[in-house]
C-alpha cells in the first residue's frame, strides 16, 4: 500500500505517470528485485521515495523471516533461575509420581501468572507437557488457558501426557480431547502383606532369597563415588541385556547427579556384591514414594526383583509412607468394552498383539502380583487431526531424539 499509493500520488516526481495498476506493478518489482534501472526520478524527493521502497521491502521480508523462524528460535534450554523457580513450585505443590521428572534437564518451563508451572518439551510443532500443571489448585484452569495462548503465539499445538483423572473436566472445558493411555499401579502399604494363598509365590520367593543370605540396604544421599560406579556398571549391563538405551521425558536416566542425590536400595548377594538396585523418588505433598530406575545384573537369582520390591514396601511403610507408586502400566485396561472409543480399541489391539516388540503384558503382570490399586492416566490433545503428531512427539521425547534405526533396535526394552 505504501509503494502503490506513493507512486500513484507522487508520479510528478518521476518521468512516468503512474496509474494504480502501474504503481502496484512498479512496487512489486522493487520489492522482489530490489533494483529497477528503468525508474527515473526527476526530483530529490523522488530519489528519496524510491530508496525508501527498498528499505521497506527489506524490513518487511526480514520481519516475515523472523516470524517464520520464531518457533525455532525460542527452543532453548531452561535458565538456572527458571530451574530454581520450577523446583520451588514442585516442592511446594507437587503431588504425582511425575513431579520429580519435571525437573530433569530435558524440560523447559512455562510459568502462569497464578503461580503454576508447566514442564514441557517441543518436538516438531507439539509442545508436550509432562503431567498436569503444578501449582495452586485454583490456578489449574487459568494455567491451561495461558499455556494455550503461549503455544499459539509460538505456532505450537499443546498436549499433556499422563494427566490425572480428576483434572479431565478442566481440559475438556478448554476444548481438549482425552485418551486413556494406561493405569498407574499404587500399593496401599497399610494393607500390603505376604500372607494368604494369592501371595504364596511371592512369599516363597522372598523367603528363599532370605535363606540364601541375600539382603537389602538403603544408601542415603549423597552416594559415594565407588557405589555410583558400581551402580553405573549394573545399569549398563542391564541396558545391554535389554538391547535398549536410556529413556527420557517421563522416566529418569542414569545421570550422576540424579542418582547420587537420592536414596537407593540395593540387593546384596552373600558375596557382598550388588545384584540389583532401584532409586526412590519423592512425591512432595503426597505421603507417597515412587521408584524410577529398576536395574539388575543379567545373572541374578530368579526372584531378585520381587525380593527387592517387597523390601522397598517394608522400608517405605516403616518410614510412615501411606502408598508406593510402581509407575504406569501402559495400555492396560484400554478398549476392553464395546462402548469404548475406536482409538482406545486400536490401542487395545496393540496391547494384545504386538507384545513381541514391547512387553506390555509382562510389565503389567509383574506389577499385578503385588495387588495394586489401578489409577487411570490420560493423554490430552487438541483434536483428532493432531493425534499422529502428538504420538510422534511423544516417541521422540521418550527416546531422547534417537534416530529411527536406534529406536527400532531398542524398542524391545
Amino acid at each position: 500500500m505504501y509503494g502503490m499509493l506513493g507512486f500513484y500520488l507522487l508520479d510528478r516526481h518521476f518521468k512516468v505517470n503512474f496509474g494504480l495498476e502501474a504503481a502496484l506493478r512498479q512496487t512489486l518489482i522493487m520489492f522482489t528485485q530490489f533494483y529497477d534501472p528503468g525508474l527515473q526520478p526527476i526530483t530529490g524527493f523522488g530519489r528519496y521515495f524510491a530508496g525508501s521502497i527498498y528499505g521497506v521491502g527489506a524490513a518487511t521480508i526480514g520481519y516475515a523471516l523472523l516470524m517464520l523462524t520464531r518457533p525455532v528460535l525460542v527452543r532453548r534450554r531452561a535458565r538456572p533461575e527458571e530451574r530454581a523457580r520450577a523446583r520451588q513450585i514442585v516442592e511446594k505443590y507437587g503431588r504425582s509420581s511425575l513431579a520429580r521428572a519435571t525437573l530433569f534437564d530435558d524440560k523447559v518451563y512455562f510459568f502462569s501468572p497464578g503461580g503454576s508451572m508447566i514442564a514441557y518439551v517441543v518436538k516438531g510443532r507439539i509442545a508436550l507437557a509432562l503431567g498436569d500443571p503444578i501449582g495452586p489448585a485454583g490456578d489449574l484452569v487459568p494455567a491451561i488457558g495461558n499455556y494455550q495462548i503461549f503455544c499459539s503465539k509460538n505456532d505450537w499445538q499443546p498436549a499433556f501426557y499422563q494427566t490425572l483423572p480428576d483434572t479431565l473436566e478442566s481440559y475438556h472445558s478448554a476444548g481438549f480431547n482425552s485418551l486413556k493411555i494406561g493405569d498407574e499401579a499404587i500399593i496401599d502399604l497399610g494393607g500390603f502383606t505376604l500372607e494368604g494363598r494369592s501371595n504364596k509365590g511371592l512369599r516363597s520367593g522372598f523367603n528363599r532369597l532370605t535363606k540364601l543370605d541375600h539382603h537389602t540396604r538403603v544408601y542415603s544421599p549423597p552416594l559415594p563415588d565407588d557405589l555410583l560406579r558400581e551402580l553405573f556398571a549394573i545399569s549398563n549391563e542391564w541396558l545391554a541385556t535389554m538391547h535398549g538405551s536410556e529413556k527420557h521425558f517421563s522416566l529418569g536416566w542414569f545421570e550422576d547427579d540424579y542418582i547420587r542425590n537420592g536414596p537407593v536400595m540395593v540387593v546384596q548377594t552373600p558375596q557382598g556384591t550388588i545384584s540389583a538396585f532401584a532409586n526412590l523418588v519423592p512425591e512432595y505433598t503426597l505421603n507417597e514414594v515412587s521408584v524410577d530406575l529398576m536395574r539388575h545384573r543379567n545373572n541374578v537369582v530368579p526372584g531378585t526383583m520381587d525380593y527387592l520390591f517387597v523390601a522397598l514396601f517394608e522400608w517405605a511403610r516403616e518410614r510412615g509412607y501411606t502408598t508406593f507408586n510402581l509407575g504406569l502400566s501402559s495400555l492396560s485396561g484400554i478398549g476392553e468394552h464395546n462402548e469404548d472409543p475406536a482409538i482406545e480399541k486400536g490401542l487395545h489391539f496393540i496391547y494384545e498383539h504386538i507384545n513381541q516388540f514391547y512387553n506390555f503384558k509382562g510389565l503389567h503382570a509383574f506389577k499385578e502380583k503385588f495387588h495394586p490399586e489401578w489409577s487411570p492416566r490420560y493423554l490430552i490433545y487438541p483434536d483428532a487431526a493432531s493425534l499422529p503428531a502428538v504420538a510422534a512427539a511423544l516417541i521422540r521425547a521418550d527416546s531422547g531424539d534417537q534416530s529411527l534405526m536406534e529406536l527400532l533396535k531398542g524398542i524391545r526394552r
